[in-house]
């Protein structure tokens, strides 16, 4: 049954508001998954704040377009499923991959990150990465280090000239005596 024109242009609003929230969009080919395992995939990305959505190659491509992004052209062929990222990317990235791991069935095509293409591999290796929380606290940790490593040496600089202050007074004191 063919699609109607109205049809298609509501199909191509739809992908033009999920490609202008999301902050990620990860490009799988879903051919030979069950109906159960799709839902089971779209329940595990829930909690992530982020959605799988079968696409139709050409309405994607010209939503892409529209929206201004890359067009990765190789990864739009045959069955599509389009997974956005709608916050932080990685715990849906991750559970992308652990799924396509678990199934051997989804296999990652690529994605898109802000105006950049990003190979299969490139999406695992972002999956990988630790939450967004762990990042922020390795980087204000290794911004503290040097800091405190500062404040150590500033630190004794004035305690050597407090104890050069304290050992004078008491050589006048014992001068005076």
């Amino acid at each position: 049954m063919a699609i109607t024109r109205q049809k298609k242009q509501e199909l191509v609003a739809d992908y033009l508001d999920k490609i202008g929230r999301a902050e990620m969009i990860i490009i799988t080919d879903y051919r030979g998954l069950t109906v159960k395992q799709m839902q089971e995939l779209r329940r595990s990305l829930s909690p992530h704040d982020a959605q799988l959505q079968v696409t139709k190659n050409s309405l994607f491509r010209r939503a892409l377009q529209e929206a201004g992004k890359p067009v990765p052209e190789d990864m739009l062929a045959g069955t599509t499923a389009v997974g956005y990222c709608f916050s932080d990317f990685g715990p849906a990235a991750k559970a992308i991959k652990d799924f396509a791991d678990s199934s051997d069935i989804l296999q990652i095509r690529g994605g898109l990150l802000g105006d950049q293409i990003l190979s299969a591999d490139e999406v695992k290796q972002l999956a990988g990465l630790p939450p967004r929380d762990v990042l922020l606290a390795q980087v204000l940790a290794g911004m503290q280090g040097p800091i405190s490593g500062l404040v150590n040496v500033l630190g004794g600089v004035l305690r050597g000239f407090v104890n050069v202050l304290d050992a004078r007074r008491r050589q006048l004191e014992e001068a005076a005596a």
